[in-house]
């Protein structure tokens, strides 16, 4: 009978079909990290989260929210109301993907400088050769 250890090492995201691949390319997804983001401080609400997240389509926040929940990272919470409340949070499972998210939100921006002397460089070189 296999064990969750051999379960784990089963996955291998460098293989096409490995699910692991696929949760890959949803938290590598910028909206996913924005959002992510955006919960840490706790719950909000869709329109909060819109207006937080500048630019984002409201078909691109709703697809990226259900398929959060779908997941497992994030919590939807309706609340009975008029009109009615819905709340968005991060499980536990969300928040241990936060430091992360977080980190890698950091590093854009504390190096966004660099980057952009980097690619500076490139194109001129480029356009050179």
């Amino acid at each position: 009978m296999p064990t969750d250890a051999d379960a784990r090492a089963a996955y291998d995201a460098y293989l096409a079909e490995c699910p692991a691949r696929q949760l890959l390319a949803r938290i590598g997804d910028k909206w996913v990290s924005l959002v992510v983001n955006a919960l840490a401080d706790g719950p909000r609400r869709y329109g909060d989260l819109a207006r937080t997240l500048v630019s984002v389509s409201q078909k691109m926040l709703t697809q990226t929210l259900r398929n959060l929940e779908r997941d497992g990272l994030i919590a939807r919470t309706v609340t009975p109301s008029v009109p009615v409340r819905v709340d968005y949070a991060l499980t536990p499972l969300g928040e241990s993907l936060l430091p992360l998210m977080r980190a890698i939100k950091t590093w854009a921006e504390d190096h966004m400088d660099d980057v952009l002397v980097a690619r500076a460089g490139y194109d001129a070189g480029a356009a050179a050769g």
